[in-house]
């Protein structure tokens, strides 16, 4: 499920509303390394297969914020702007990992519409709580509070 805006108040009044979830993915070794290459965290958590078997864990898991930057990933399924001139993505306010992401592991994306106001540069700005959920896991891996701004 997919909410799409047309305009700035469609945004506005829709704070409080879930907008939907995305389709799982899987988290791959190969994923997890690139990761680990791209920002020089070879934890061995994360990319020796071996000795995370035998760690608290069980098998090698995500990096935080590989899990984070899933975001990015997630959002476009789950909210739509359309009619707008730019989109920047603006940060987060919160940030939290309350699971670990094991390898095979599914993971989706659900977000919540929790806040949003007009800009004083004519944009409007949107909080999204997205939580990434791990499939068969009570625990979400990332509860993250992302913020958008969107000009018309």
């Amino acid at each position: 499920m997919t909410t799409t805006f047309n305009n700035a108040q469609g945004i506005l009044d829709a704070v409080g509303q879930e907008l939907g979830t995305s389709d799982w993915l899987m988290m791959e070794q190969s994923r997890i390394n690139q990761f680990a290459d791209a920002t020089g965290d070879h934890q061995w958590i994360h990319v020796d297969e071996d000795k995370a078997a035998k760690g608290p864990f069980g098998a090698c898991i995500a990096h935080g914020y590989l899990t984070l930057s899933l975001c990015s990933y997630f959002l476009p399924s789950i909210v739509l702007v359309e009619n707008m001139k730019m989109g920047v993505n603006y940060g987060c306010n919160k940030v939290r990992f309350t699971n670990a992401v094991k390898v095979g592991a599914r993971i989706r994306g659900k977000g919540t519409l929790v806040e949003a106001e007009q800009t004083k540069d004519g944009g409007v700005q949107m909080v999204v709580r997205v939580t990434i959920e791990i499939k068969g896991e009570e625990r979400p891996a990332c509860i993250a509070d992302t913020i958008s701004r969107f000009y018309f």
